[in-house]
């Protein structure tokens, strides 16, 4: 959200920072949020879940297929919409939207937002067995 006035957001960043780089024994994620600053962030929790085959997930706009099994869920995210500016689920694995630029034009048509996409990615992945820190 670029723009010339000094109460509109600009910045939205995400870092990480893991052993030995942490003064603590732990990966440590943080993100900033461009939002409007009066905007509601609810932190919430998805418990995990096993849904029937076939069924349809409510997304903020659209519907889409939703998988069989997700995993337990925190996320932050404005309470006007389904996705999450970030969050971690069961497993430890961490993620956070960024606002991304394009020159592409924009279809007709409701669709995913990004922060939508973000949300399943934190319900369905695992860690890789490598990466053994939890947050």
């Amino acid at each position: 959200m670029a723009s010339s006035s000094p109460d509109a957001p600009c910045s939205c960043d995400c870092f990480v920072s893991m052993p030995p780089a942490s003064a603590i024994p732990a990966v440590i994620f943080a993100k900033n949020s461009d939002r409007p600053r009066d905007e509601v962030q609810e932190v919430v929790f998805v418990p995990a879940g096993t849904h029937t085959p076939g069924s349809r997930l409510q997304c903020t706009y659209i519907e889409v297929e939703q998988v069989l099994k997700t995993h337990a869920v925190i996320l932050s995210r404005p309470s006007w919409l389904w996705g999450a500016e970030m969050g971690a689920n069961e497993h430890g694995v961490c993620i956070g939207n960024e606002a991304v630029w394009t020159k592409e034009p924009v279809r007709e048509g409701e669709a995913l937002l990004g922060m939508d996409l973000l949300r399943p990615f934190h319900g369905t992945l695992r860690a890789h067995s490598t990466w053994n820190h939890r947050v």
